[in-house]
């Protein structure tokens, strides 16, 4: 170590320029990092989609998601296999081990369920992995002055916006909603069909053969050849009107002549409505209440979100200025959302640097001498870089969240180095080079002991499996990377500087804050040690004592001004039903916000592109508002959602479940929805929907408990058609024939397509709508027999279930609830889990807590056993450091001793204890006992310079409590704005930097006073 520091001082050209390349090299890499919101969450989890017709939930269950199910447990990795049925579809998500590799996952689940995918009962089976650029990167509402008609919204959007977007760089693809498309309906009338003997069938045919281009072959002349095609395409509405369908025979006479029959042609228009207009839409979208065409945008794949946000705003302004009277509104914006998280944290650790320089200049009282201290932040941070980039990480708010937590941990090596030097040459009168060589080497040990033992308290977390692992791993790394850094600089760097730069100054206006008279203070003390220590003890016991009154939860909720109400009406209900009582929803949240709703977007009924909150509307009876208030309004989503329920009614039958905006964390780590989940788990539908509804009622007496919801309703009515094999049998009527036919009677018949002004028309034939009194008596045909529908089936009118859950090959109900503001749902799971007791669950029937709480139980298991690591990896460090096993116990003593300020700090700002809380924990083992290193290093070292034990240690006291102030209060300060940030970062880090700050503050006090008593009487026992 003494030759590294009389190199440095002898050799400055050379250290500056290995900084200087060091910076440079930094810079470069800076620029060349990607930018984004959180680090690549490799979740591990596949997920298998099956469509299967309109096959009802139980059915689709036993022929299908019962043996994908039970092949995909069987594959290596795998942990748990979670299903859910509907009508004609279900979900498989398999979970793997974090450890695993997922392309090869990826690859054995797909050979094996290939059978699968070429059975009879499977349309469509889809394996995908968890992909975050699942969601649109931007969410636009497009709406026009004049232009109302949905159908010529969608043709700019689909024929100009979509050619334009995808050529725009990073962009892929572009999906629509609330658009409407133009078709030509035939209304047939019944009783005109039965009058010529016309079918939808028929009907559908002839159209199909007049509306073909065949060709005809070639005729060669004259060295040329012509191609022969008949061309006989329906061009307009009248063409299809004018199609003969049938023929009417008319027979005349006159006298003296024989009756001759002619036959009429019968064409299309005599015996149906012909129309071309806008169909019903699958789905509605409202941007303020106005009717508007949703267009949601996606990105390729692995590139840079803001710079593809970027390119596609840009794009945009190029809209506005050529498309005048369209208008563009932003309703999500990912790009926005992460610069604005990125800059949030760059100005929480630019403040927290400019406040640690400026209790620095406070104590040293010298620009030059806080010049050269402060000069290792920027130095550190620039060199991070360099080993960010070669890392493979990125700027996200976690890499730069570890550099401001580490912000004021970078000046503390520099601060004991310059500080030491500065003392070597005012007390013991060296001249610059020599206290420069002399003042690092004698804290030299005590700052790289301390560094490392910072450091490798992240060990754990870096080797930690699951989303807390995965999470943290690369803010780990960052903070790892710049501690290293600020040592390098601290013993290099400053005392170069200081020997060139570093004057002792005689005037009395400029002497640096001295605390006199703390080493006498320490020896009245250690007289009354057994009294600090008991009291120390005392304070301790009392404090943890108060454990109990802490929050748990797995993630901190943010206050975020965008909220989601999702409106449920009853199974089956019609679009048109659905937005009626949407609008009615909208009527109230308007009256309620007013001036402070900065828009409100509304989603209504079914649609393939995820809404903005990441999920997917699936059915006609559901519909989404998304409400975002303005910056400045006072109000806040548990206010609307208070008011709501209680104040508007709404129509009958409706059901509404809110999602306040939390974190895009929770939306990858799978707790976006409700946060209490119990899962019970049996066979019988019956009896799992009376146990849900127990479960139900149980805990809506639990205060702090609302919205309580089951997975137990009821689908939409269904109609079962049970056909009679024996009467079929006996008439002689083809079974499939039967279902063809009852489906033409009822949905219609599609008859093909035509060209209209470049855009191709659909051709639908309609039906008349057919009431449940009179499905009995549609007709089947077989032959030239006609039969009765009642009279060879059966018709019943039931209500399957609208989902299925399945949990490891076991069926499954689920109760969810959200928690009210205030309160955490670690203090209210043990009062769901007592009401759980409490009930009489049939054999090979259980009920368990899942969601968010398993998870917060599975991460804080995990991140108790990193804990308990970190402190043995320290005492390691330690030990080797000063080559006791004695005095490093000593010093671990101030970790309980820091716990006592996280637990104060927590109670007093009503904050709960969470994964992010735990972190920062973890991360205060390392940080805690720095000060009290720097201490026991300086007792160690003047005893053995033959001081006796208690003016060697009072001495140290007096040497080391500036140091130890400054480095504290620097850390501190520089952690402050953390803990008082806004937006998404800060809602995450706010919970780290309290924990650090708070177990600094106790640490630090006890560092300076408990640890001299217990060095002296551990010391006195040898």
């Amino acid at each position: 170590m003494n030759k590294i520091i009389k190199f440095a001082v002898k050799y400055p050209v050379t250290v500056l320029m290995l900084t200087l390349a060091i910076c440079l090299l930094g810079t470069i890499s800076y620029n060349r990092l990607g930018t984004d919101l959180f680090p690549d969450l490799k979740n591990p989890s596949l997920f298998i989609e099956v469509k299967s017709g309109q096959r009802p939930p139980e059915e689709i269950e036993k022929q299908l998601v019962a043996r994908i199910e039970s092949t995909a447990q069987r594959q290596d990795g795998v942990k748990s296999v979670y299903s859910v049925s509907r009508v004609g579809s279900a979900n498989i998500t398999v979970e793997y081990g974090w450890n695993q590799n997922m392309d090869e996952a990826f690859l054995d689940l797909q050979r094996s369920l290939s059978s699968f995918s070429q059975g009879q009962n499977v349309d469509e089976l889809n394996i995908t992995r968890y992909d975050v650029n699942a969601a649109p990167i931007v969410t636009i509402a497009l709406t026009h002055n004049e232009v109302k008609d949905m159908n010529e919204l969608r043709k700019i959007a689909e024929n100009y916006l979509r050619s334009e977007l995808v050529r725009v760089e990073g962009i892929a693809d572009i999906q629509l909603s609330g658009q409407e498309v133009a078709a030509v309906e035939i209304h047939t009338n019944r009783y005109m069909l039965d009058a010529f003997g016309l079918t939808v069938d028929g009907i559908a045919s002839r159209i199909d053969e007049l509306n073909q281009n065949v060709s005809g072959g070639s005729i060669q002349e004259n060295d040329l050849s012509y191609s022969v095609k008949g061309v006989n395409l329906i061009r307009s509405v009248e063409d299809i009107g004018n199609v003969i369908v049938a023929f009417k025979e008319e027979s005349s006479s006159s006298e003296g002549e024989a009756t001759s029959i002619t036959k009429a042609p019968i064409y299309l228009k005599d015996v149906a409505e012909i129309t071309l207009h806008n169909i019903d839409p699958e789905n509605i979208a409202r941007f303020n209440g106005e009717r508007c065409l949703g267009i949601s945008v996606y990105k390729e794949n692995k590139f840079n979100t803001v710079t593809a946000v970027n390119n596609l705003l840009a794009k945009i302004n190029e809209f506005r200025q050529g498309m005048p009277g369209y208008r563009f509104q932003i309703i999500s914006n990912q790009g926005e959302f992460i610069d604005t998280s990125i800059s949030e944290v760059k100005s929480a650790a630019f403040l927290g640097i400019l406040l640690a320089v400026i209790v620095l200049y406070i104590f040293l009282r010298r620009i030059n001498t806080t010049l050269i201290a402060s000069l290792s932040i920027p130095i550190s941070i620039i060199a991070t870089f360099n080993l960010m980039y070669f890392n493979g990480l990125n700027i996200n708010i976690m890499t730069l969240g570890g550099l401001a937590l580490g912000a004021g941990m970078l000046i503390d090596s520099a601060i004991v180095v310059i500080e030491n030097i500065f003392r070597n040459m005012v007390d013991n009168k060296l001249s610059p080079v020599d206290a420069a060589v002399r003042g690092t080497s004698e804290v030299g040990g005590a700052i790289t002991a301390s560094t490392l033992t910072t450091i490798v308290v992240f060990l754990p977390i870096v080797y930690l499996q699951g989303a807390a692992g995965e999470l943290f791993k690369e803010q780990a790394w960052t903070v790892s990377f710049s501690l290293l850094s600020s040592l390098f600089v601290a013993i290099l760097f400053i005392p170069m500087m200081a020997a060139r730069f570093l004057k002792v100054s005689g005037r009395k206006g400029n002497q640096a804050i001295s605390i006199k008279g703390f080493g006498n203070f320490v020896g009245r003390l250690l007289d009354r040690r057994a009294l600090i220590i008991t009291g120390a003890v005392a304070l301790l016991v009392g404090s943890y004592a108060l454990l109990p009154l802490l929050g748990l939860e797995f993630m901190p909720k943010s206050e975020a001004k965008e909220f989601n109400v999702l409106l449920t009406m009853e199974p089956g209900l019609r679009l048109k039903s659905t937005d009626n009582a949407v609008a009615t929803l909208e009527d109230a949240i308007t009256t309620l916000g007013g001036d402070d709703i900065e828009w409100m977007y509304t989603q209504v009924g079914p649609s393939s592109a995820e809404s903005i909150d990441g999920g997917n509307l699936e059915e006609e009876n559901q519909a989404q508002v998304t409400v975002k208030l303005k910056e400045n309004s006072l109000l806040d989503a548990d206010y609307f959602i208070a008011h709501i329920n209680r104040n508007y009614p709404l129509p009958e039958g409706a059901e509404l479940s809110f999602d306040k905006e939390e974190t895009a964390l929770q939306t990858i780590l799978g707790t976006e929805g409700a946060p209490l989940v119990v899962e019970i788990k049996g066979e019988e539908l019956e009896l799992l929907d009376e146990l849900s509804a127990e479960v139900k009622q149980r805990i809506s007496d639990i205060p702090g408990i609302y919205d309580i919801t089951t997975s137990m309703e009821r689908g939409a009515p269904e109609v079962n058609i049970v056909v009679d094999r024996l009467k079929t049998g006996i008439y002689g009527v083809n079974v499939s024939s039967v279902s063809s036919q009852v489906q033409a009677k009822l949905a219609g018949k599609e008859a093909g397509s035509f060209e209209n002004h470049g855009e191709s028309i659909n051709i639908n034939i309609k039906v008349p709508e057919v009431t449940l009194a009179e499905i009995q008596d549609i007709e089947i045909l077989q032959g030239s027999q006609r039969y009765r529908l009642g009279e060879i089936a059966d018709i019943e009118i039931s209500s399957a279930p609208k989902e299925i859950y399945r949990s490891n090959q076991s069926r499954s109900a689920r109760v969810t609830a959200m928690i009210e503001k205030g309160k955490a749902l670690g203090n209210l799971a043990p009062l769901v889990q007592e009401q759980l007791d409490a009930m009489d669950f049939p054999a090979k029937y259980t009920a368990k807590i899942t969601g968010e709480e398993q998870m917060r139980a599975e991460s804080f298991s995990g991140l108790g056993l990193a804990l308990l690591l970190s402190i043995l990896l320290v005492y390691m460090v330690m030990a080797a450091q000063f080559e006791s096993l004695r005095h490093p116990f000593t010093i671990l003593l101030t970790i309980p001793l820091a716990g006592v300020g996280v637990i104060l700090a927590f109670l007093l700002t009503g904050q709960t204890l969470n994964m992010m809380a735990f972190i920062g924990i973890i991360m205060l083992v390392g940080i805690a006992v720095n000060n009290s290193i720097i201490l026991v290093d300086a007792i160690n070292r003047l005893k053995a310079e033959g001081y006796p034990l208690k003016e060697a240690i009072m001495m140290a006291a007096q040497h080391r409590v500036r140091p130890i102030i400054m480095t504290s209060a620097t850390t501190i300060l520089a952690l402050l704005p953390m803990c008082f940030g806004f937006g998404e970062g800060a809602s995450l880090r706010s919970p780290m930097a309290l924990a650090v700050i708070g177990g600094l503050l106790t640490s630090t006090a006890m560092s300076l006073l408990v640890i001299p008593c217990v060095y002296y009487v551990i010391d006195k026992k040898r």
